[in-house]
């Protein structure tokens, strides 16, 4: 049975609001820093990693997104596009994205990312991630990183599940999210009627899956950014150029 996945979700339908006014003429995502635009960094890391198929949810300046990265020939992977609208306002969040988007999603288990990270998180990573998910061990996977300053609470806890580790929300330690994970398409379905072209956040929601022991999850500790702030892009910027560039397909202990 495979485990590689083949699909993807990359988020990039929100306006970006910590960082206007350059996101009011440009969508984060498009926003550059080493040379690439943002979610560039993602699309290669992806087809590094065996996928072949990229959804990119639009809502904010919804046209600059095929505009700019095309069909994904170039990158050797095909890009679709799931638009929720024609303005920052109508987008759906994360899980009203997701749901939207489910139907150009495949029937296996499917990455989810965010457009406006950048991280040396290898993809491949999750493979053994999507072996439990098609097992039924788990509906899906989320990693977790140390909380940055602007996330300082956190969002769920690691703890052990047998061999395996899995989320647990009303633990402590708590860490942050990653905007990195994996979903089997089952956990969503139910939702296909309800949530159609509805906002809906991931949180707190995903916490009732969690709290049924169906989440599994990792702490990675690696290199990872999401620039919030025009100061932030520019010091990306800055420790891009000096060479901190993300080494997409090398596999971390």
């Amino acid at each position: 049975m495979s485990v590689v996945p083949t699909h993807a979700l990359i988020l990039a339908a929100g306006r970006g609001e910590r960082m206007r006014p350059l996101t009011d003429v440009t969508p984060k995502p498009l926003l550059e820093a080493g040379g690439k635009r943002l979610i560039e960094w993602q699309i290669e890391a992806l087809v590094a990693a065996g996928i072949r198929h990229i959804v990119i949810n639009v809502a904010h300046l919804p046209d600059q997104f095929e505009a700019a990265l095309g069909d994904g020939k170039r990158y050797g992977v095909a890009l679709h596009y799931s638009r929720e609208g024609n303005e920052a306002a109508d987008a759906l969040e994360t899980l009203g994205g997701i749901v939207k988007a489910l139907p150009s999603l495949g029937q296996a288990p499917f990455i989810v990312t965010s457009g406006d990270i950048v991280t040396d998180y290898s993809y491949r990573m999750l493979s053994s991630a999507s072996k439990a998910l098609q097992e039924g061990t788990f509906d899906a996977h989320m990693v977790l990183v140390e909380n940055p300053a602007f996330h300082s609470g956190g969002d769920m806890a690691l703890v052990e599940h047998g061999e395996l580790r899995r989320i647990d929300p009303d633990a402590t330690p708590r860490l942050t999210y990653a905007n990195i994970g994996i979903f089997s398409p089952h956990l969503f379905t139910p939702l296909t009627r309800e949530l159609a072209g509805r906002r809906a956040p991931l949180f707190p929601w995903i916490y009732t899956a969690a709290r049924a022991n169906r989440v599994g999850g990792e702490h990675y500790g690696g290199r990872w950014w999401n620039a919030g702030t025009p100061d932030d892009l520019a010091q990306l910027d800055a420790e891009l150029d000096r060479g901190l560039d993300c080494a997409i397909d090398q596999p971390h202990p």
